[in-house]
């Protein structure tokens, strides 16, 4: 009977020593390792999360005025910034609602399996239907901008009294550290970058200089 015992205590050990090898269903690249070396984890604990080898999409971001333009089934150009080679795509899905910080719809280009430049590559994406290419932009952090009811604005200072004041502008593309806006901004105007959901409308802001005597931002007092 101990015997017996011993026995089963020892495929039962064995059986869960299996578990100690994880092993992927599908082929990818690693995107994440969520758990470190002796940890404890419980069952149903993601360990490490991949990105699967496939078919692949460019995902880029539109804003509300053009999201209109693109259709399901739309021819883009792709272009590789590595290997400066292009890519015909077409897009495959566009977001049903906007980012809740930029206004902008997520929409999604199916590449051809054979053509598909490495996972997480950086692209530059041109939608046939959204007009000429090479025109000056103004570009801000996306930490700059912040929500006006339903549209995106940004704080614009005044130097003569050095107030700010709400300024609707619209959106043309954005990722998560920078955004280039299509309308409301003029080259030359004083932007807060930090900071903004403390400010209203009105306040008066001091513009910080660092220490190599350049503006950096202008701040709440």
């Amino acid at each position: 009977a101990q015997l017996e015992q011993a026995q089963a205590q020892q495929s039962s050990q064995g059986n869960q020593a299996k578990y100690t090898s994880l092993v992927a269903d599908v082929s990818g690249v690693v995107t994440a390792i969520e758990a470190e070396p002796g940890q404890v984890v419980a069952a149903g604990t993601p360990v490490v999360r991949i990105a699967q080898d496939g078919p692949r999409d460019a995902v880029f971001s539109v804003p509300e005025d053009k999201v209109a333009a693109i259709k399901t089934g739309s021819d883009v150009t792709v272009r590789v910034w590595a290997e400066g080679r292009t890519i015909n795509g077409k897009v495959r899905e566009v977001s049903a609602s906007a980012d809740p910080q930029t206004r902008t719809y997520q929409v999604k280009v199916a590449l051809p399996v054979n053509e598909a430049p490495p996972l997480g590559a950086t692209v530059y994406v041109s939608p046939q239907s959204l007009g000429h290419a090479g025109a000056q932009v103004i570009k801000l952090p996306t930490s700059a901008l912040k929500q006006d009811g339903r549209d995106s604005a940004v704080w614009v200072l005044d130097k003569t009294t050095m107030t700010v004041r709400s300024q609707p502008v619209q959106i043309a593309t954005a990722d998560g550290n920078e955004a280039v806006i299509a309308g409301g901004l003029a080259p030359g105007m004083l932007v807060v970058s930090a900071g903004v959901h403390v400010l209203s409308p009105g306040q008066k802001v001091t513009i910080y200089q660092s220490p190599t005597g350049r503006s950096a931002a202008a701040n709440a007092k």
